[in-house]
């Protein structure tokens, strides 16, 4: 393919060389074969992918402006460049408002007559479309020799900016430099927003982008200046640029202090100001509002620090997990009963809990193992959790206290989130405490925690979807993984391409937008930036997943103190049975009564999405006051004894034969 390519500078001039380059192209397809001229760019890829059916219709009269690459899928060039590609597309994927990006494979014979009709005469080329413009024009060629990432991107902002006031793209803002005299009429002046004025050398293109960036978001408007007008500088105190200065709402203006003057942080600033989230569409807006459950009900809200992981959220994902989840699972047996013993056996082990949830998932995975049973009903599992014995010293509060994993509404976060948070902090206890998972079968396996995590999600997860993603990642890259710290990074860097895939999404909760984690101000070293785009220093990321997720920084803040006091074992009462709907999920939606529904009944998937409603229904269970944990254990009880009482009899038995032979005297 370097070849072809390289041939292809040497062909005859047109017209006679577009019919021979033509032909070419298709030998060559069918030389290099169906693997060589697999497709570049999937549904997966941030770019739009077009064809001869949707090129003109797309592009031609848009509201947005279009950069489209021309590509063979066997040029070696273009196979070389297409990761930059998709990076760039991923880079400027919030800018697709005033300009978007496309590919269009000139290699597949559906497209030959469109390439041949636009002019492409060599690969990769770029194409630049105005926003609307009906003139049937087959855009702007690029022609540079520079084609890095940082410099398509500026060339994305000129073009941008060459547009004149009938054709500016509708949802772009403003690009040009704001008048001194509008930022400071701006001083002590109210408004229902934040402003941001990215102060900056007039050849920066810092300003530029990152108001591109804050297209999707509201609560703020964002807007620059150029660092020539000292007047300007002396009145904001500003001495270095860039620098951001921020207006808020109140009417309070100051510098807005960063770690680094750098483009990515800026934006990633900016979006997590108070108020400020990514704007929603017609029915996104017809979610229950923040502080509300959905019944009109104000919902309390728990103030807490990013910078913390709180025992109350890892607390009412376990209650919520054995409660509720297993609960659509009337009997464990076979693969079923092997996941969930190897889920309690890691949780066991690693949980860095207090003391009555420890001795809780300890007693539990205790009994599992001593029970050679092929087959255990789920009550039996939830008496035990449930404490049914009234053993001192064991624990699970059913009371659900959202705090670092709470919405804005009762739809949203919640247990998905701390599912996420309960397997980092296990896969950050496995790669601190090595030696916690011994005499396990676990041991030495640095992928312990994410196999188990990976087995439990695909068997007891209610989101079939989810479950379906997060496999296909598994077998993407699990088998990679070769130590613990792997092991760490490797959850971290798919629950932000999770992030990123459900970004704007309507399972992302406007208070609390879908981001790449963790941000710049929670960990400055973690970013760095590298030819304009943005890159992780993953030795200083794994080194605050360690400091983040360690038992040290989980707050006991919120966690419920009340426990019952030891006494009888409690006689069984009605339980609430949850009947899964014909895709096994459990009930999100369902508004809980406190008539007949417990309060754990909600239900939210891993990605947010929701799920149909279902029924609920309460069947009573009737008893004589014995659990089947007490029954278990009255079995067992019953063989020990038999067992016992057979040694005793053939014990005393043999005694007595020997005492008779050694006292025997025969008489004459």
């Amino acid at each position: 393919s370097v070849w072809a390519s390289n041939c292809m500078a040497f062909l005859p001039s047109p017209p006679m060389a577009v019919s021979f380059r033509l032909k070419i192209a298709i030998l060559l397809g069918l030389l290099f074969g169906q693997a060589q001229s697999a497709r570049l760019y999937t549904e997966e890829d941030p770019v739009v992918i077009l064809s001869s059916d949707s090129l003109k219709q797309t592009v031609l009269n848009s509201s947005s402006a279009w950069l489209l690459q021309f590509y063979s899928s066997w040029c070696g060039h273009c196979i070389q460049y297409s990761p930059t590609w998709k990076a760039l597309a991923g880079d400027v994927k919030d800018w697709e408002q005033a300009i978007r990006v496309g590919v269009l494979d000139c290699a597949h014979e559906k497209n030959f007559d469109i390439c041949k009709e636009f002019g492409i005469h060599f690969y990769p080329t770029f194409r630049y479309f105005k926003a609307h413009d009906n003139t049937n024009d087959y855009g702007k060629t690029y022609h540079g020799a520079d084609r890095e990432l940082q410099t398509v991107r500026q060339l994305m902002v000129n073009f941008l900016q060459n547009h004149t006031k009938q054709d500016w793209p509708v949802g772009c803002p403003p690009l040009d430099p704001a008048r001194p005299e509008d930022i400071l009429s701006l001083m002590g002046k109210k408004t229902e927003f934040y402003t941001a004025v990215i102060v900056e050398d007039k050849d920066s293109y810092i300003g530029r982008e990152v108001i591109l960036d804050l297209m999707p978001y509201e609560g703020l408007a964002v807007k620059r200046t150029l660092s020539s007008d000292k007047l300007l500088m002396e009145e904001l105190g500003i001495t270095s640029v860039p620098s951001v200065y921020l207006f808020h709402p109140n009417g309070t203006h100051t510098i807005m202090n960063v770690q680094k003057r750098l483009r990515f942080f800026f934006s990633s600033f900016l979006k997590l100001l108070p108020g400020v989230h990514r704007k929603q569409s017609t029915s996104s807006l017809q979610r229950p509002q923040p502080g509300k459950n959905g019944l009109g009900t104000q919902v309390e809200w728990k103030v807490f620090e990013k910078s913390k992981v709180y025992m109350a959220d890892l607390e009412s994902g376990l209650h919520y997990l054995l409660r509720v989840e297993l609960a659509t699972h009337k009997t464990l047996e076979g693969e079923e009963l092997k996941t969930f013993k190897d889920f309690v056996t890691v949780v066991a082990k690693l949980f860095p809990g207090r003391q009555s949830v420890v001795k809780l998932l300890e007693t539990l995975l205790e009994w599992l193992v001593s029970l050679p049973l092929e087959k255990i009903p789920y009550d039996a599992i939830l008496d035990l959790v449930n404490n049914k014995m009234r053993i001192s010293g064991l624990y699970l509060s059913e009371q659900v206290q959202w705090v670092g994993c709470q919405g804005s509404s009762v739809a949203l976060r919640g247990y998905p989130c701390s599912l996420w948070t309960l397997f980092h902090v296990l896969t950050v206890q496995a790669a601190n405490r090595p030696d916690a998972l011994a005499n396990t079968g676990f041991e030495d396996d640095p992928l312990a925690v994410l196999q188990t995590m990976r087995h439990y999600i695909g068997t007891f997860f209610g989101c079939q979807e989810c479950g379906k993603h997060f496999e296909e990642m598994a077998q993407e890259s699990l088998n990679q993984i070769k130590t613990v710290d792997e092991a760490v990074l490797w959850l971290w860097r798919k629950h932000n391409q999770v992030n990123a895939r459900l970004a704007g999404s309507m399972s992302e909760d406007p208070m609390f937008p879908k981001t790449q984690w963790p941000t710049p101000d929670l960990c400055p070293t973690c970013h760095e930036e590298q030819e304009g785009l943005h890159v992780w220093n993953e030795q200083m990321v794994l080194a605050f997943l360690k400091q983040h997720y360690s038992a040290s920084n989980i707050s006991p803040k919120y966690s419920s103190n009340s426990q019952p006091d030891p006494g009888p074992p409690a006689p069984d009462k009605p339980k609430a049975i949850t009947k899964p709907n014909n895709n096994g999920h459990l009930n999100q939606n369902l508004k809980p009564s406190p008539d007949n529904i417990p309060k754990h009944q909600k239900r939210t998937d891993i990605s947010g999405a929701g799920e149909k409603h279902i029924g609920v229904q309460i069947e009573a269970r009737p008893g004589m006051g014995f659990s089947s944990l007490d029954m278990s254990l009255c079995v067992l009880l019953y063989a020990f004894s038999c067992v016992f009482l057979m040694f005793m009899f053939f014990f005393f038995r043999f005694r007595s034969k020997r005492w008779k032979a050694r006292n025997y005297r025969p008489y004459v």
